[in-house]
């Protein structure tokens, strides 16, 4: 597998933004000037020929196609490699299949699981049986559903195979998120569940992964997040990946258009469809030989960001006792000011004023204008209706506490989008994102970020004060103000810092860096991390869990030797490190992981 393709996950719209973005074009102007026109001429032509097709798009197309060709928009595909892409495209697609229903009693029953909404037969590979592609929903969120909240499931005696993983949400496509080349639907309402075939009586624990993509991209087809060799390991287990609407279809505000009345919960749609899901595992997971009281909810990136958020949905604690979050926390939120400005965006360009207008729009010209407008600005809303106005203080004021937390974040996060992008485009969206951040503060609390700067340490040519700067807004402090504020109410955490880097160059241990440790899911011609090491890690992933505590005792250690991952606190701040080849536990102090006088204030201007 190439370079890219090994780090290619997760909260990585940014891409989009130097793809798409007009200020990253115009670093490369001078060089691609002319490529830039033919690409332009070529899209325009494209879109032309699309509407031919379509019905009429609604008033003021003219100039919207011309803004959104400005844009840059004419490239969002990837880096222009359209052999890679459509080689991508045809084998994961080649997976793709349509679960029937089963109308004859010609079944292996020893690998049918009756649900409430109906039997489901799964396939069996080396010990581990896989069900692929279950509906959660009642019906899926197309036509007059498009912008709703996901419609509650009902009783079905009906069989059908559980064989094929559903579509991806709609999204834009890009080389740099494989969910994105496979089969794409509105109709993408599914999960998935491993589990280890067995005949013992003892419920087990279920994990249920939310994936990443900066809730613009991504889905359940990523053969990263496959939990075949996780549950194959790990038979102690069930593992269960959900999709969820992302993009201009989860993620929306609607409610201020004229006629946006009728789509009150546009804004979250992703994380009411990650709510259905979990209300259709406690409903039914008990089937498949797992405990519905003891359910782990579990993400990256994006995904990181809404298992931190469910808990704050009056209602979800039924669903779910503990959470694992990986590089994400609330930060990734915005405002409902941020949302209405997206939205409103997007609707002059493509000249829409109502829900209506924009319900004609051709979907694929509204993917192109959101990937070029709104990279790394889609995020679920601190609405104050299912999501609280601040959700820091929802955790210090305890909505959080009796649930155990597990989360942490990579040494060198933004490696990843220096290695994704290039140093040059790199530098100039970093540049920008600064200056816009800058823009936010004080003029007191400028100086602090200067003089953070100014004496960042682990600085090169390379990654920069200025990347470590976004290492501390987008992720480390996040980290740990959501530590001290779940430990003030009463609630535990435990945090880890990942240390061990990539063989990529400029990716040090960059965004994403633990996905393949984790999931055991190895990249071809990626970096080979020490076995012992990674089934540590995993180990205790899958401790916390079964108990609450990630802590190993010696006889259930892969090295046989006893790991104690002590509580996070007020005083020594403790975070186990995740060194390759010596897992321990440091106060923060020791590491300086996070600058509490300089940059840990950003975390109440939130992200990026």
């Amino acid at each position: 597998m190439s370079m890219k393709k090994s780090m290619k996950k997760i909260l990585c719209l940014v891409l989009v933004c130097i793809l798409c973005g007009s200020f990253i074009m115009a670093a490369y102007a001078d060089e691609n000037k002319e490529k830039s026109a033919e690409a332009k001429e070529a899209a325009m032509a494209g879109s032309e020929e699309n509407h031919a097709e379509k019905t009429d798009a609604p008033n003021g197309t003219a100039s919207g196609e011309s803004e959104v060709a400005d844009a840059g928009i004419f490239n969002y595909s990837g880096f222009g490699d359209e052999k890679a892409l459509e080689a991508t495209k045809k084998k994961l697609r080649a997976k793709y299949g349509e679960n029937r229903q089963i109308t004859d009693d010609n079944y292996d029953k020893s690998l049918a699981v009756k649900c409430i909404n109906g039997t489901f037969v799964g396939r069996k590979t080396d010990g581990v049986i896989a069900y692929k592609g279950i509906p959660f929903v009642g019906a899926q969120p197309v036509g007059e559903l498009r912008w709703k909240a996901p419609v509650d499931y009902t009783a079905d005696d009906g069989v059908y195979e559980a064989y094929y993983i559903a579509k991806s949400p709609r999204q834009h496509e890009t080389l740099d998120e494989e969910a994105s080349l496979y089969v794409q639907g509105e109709d993408c309402l599914y999960l998935n569940i491993w589990k280890a075939e067995d005949t013992g009586e003892e419920k087990k624990p279920v994990m249920v992964w939310i994936h990443g993509g900066a809730f613009e991209l991504g889905g359940t087809i990523d053969p990263l997040y496959d939990a075949h060799n996780f549950v194959e390991e790990n038979p102690d287990v069930i593992v269960a990946s959900i999709e969820y609407r992302v993009g201009v279809f989860g993620f929306f505000h609607l409610s201020h258009l004229p006629d946006g009345q009728d789509y009150p919960d546009a804004q979250n749609l992703g994380l009411l469809d990650q709510m259905m899901a979990l209300k259709w595992i406690h409903e039914n997971i008990e089937a498949f030989g797992g405990d519905p009281g003891n359910v782990t909810i579990w993400g990256e990136s994006a995904g990181a960001g809404s298992v931190t958020l469910l808990p704050l949905i009056e209602g979800s604690h039924e669903y779910f006792q503990r959470v694992i979050a990986q590089s994400g926390a609330p930060v990734f939120t915005r405002s409902t000011e941020e949302a209405i400005d997206c939205t409103n965006e997007v609707m002059d360009i493509l000249g829409c004023k109502t829900v209506a207008e924009l319900q004609e729009a051709d979907v694929e010209k509204v993917l192109k204008v959101c990937a070029a407008k709104l990279g790394l600005r889609v995020f679920p809303e601190r609405d104050g209706n299912l999501l609280p106005s601040d959700p820091y203080e929802a955790y210090i004021n305890g909505a959080a506490k009796d649930l155990e937390i597990l989360q942490g974040c990579n040494k060198d996060e933004m490696g990843y989008f220096i290695c994704g992008f290039g140093l040059k485009p790199y530098t100039a969206w970093a540049a920008d994102r600064k200056a816009k951040k800058l823009s936010q503060l004080t003029e007191e609390e400028k100086a602090l970020v200067e003089s953070y700067c100014k004496e960042a340490r682990d600085v090169t040519e390379e990654y920069s004060s200025t990347s470590r700067l976004l290492d501390q807004i987008g992720f480390n402090a996040p980290l740990f103000r959501l530590s001290e504020n779940q430990t003030m109410a009463g609630g535990k955490s435990y945090a880890y810092f990942f240390t061990p880097e990539s063989d990529a160059p400029l990716m040090r241990c960059g965004h994403a860096e633990e996905l393949p440790v984790i999931f055991k899911t190895p990249q071809e011609n990626g970096r080979k991390h020490d076995e012992t090491f990674s089934k540590t890690m995993r180990k205790m992933w899958v401790q916390f869990a079964k108990t609450g505590n990630p802590s190993l005792g010696a006889d259930i250690s892969p090295d046989g030797k006893e790991k104690i991952w002590p509580l996070y606190d007020l005083k020594d701040k403790k975070v186990m490190i995740f060194d390759e080849f010596n897992i321990h536990p440091e106060k923060e102090s020791e590491r300086g992981i996070v600058d509490w006088d300089r940059t840990y204030f950003l975390t109440k201007y939130y992200c990026f």
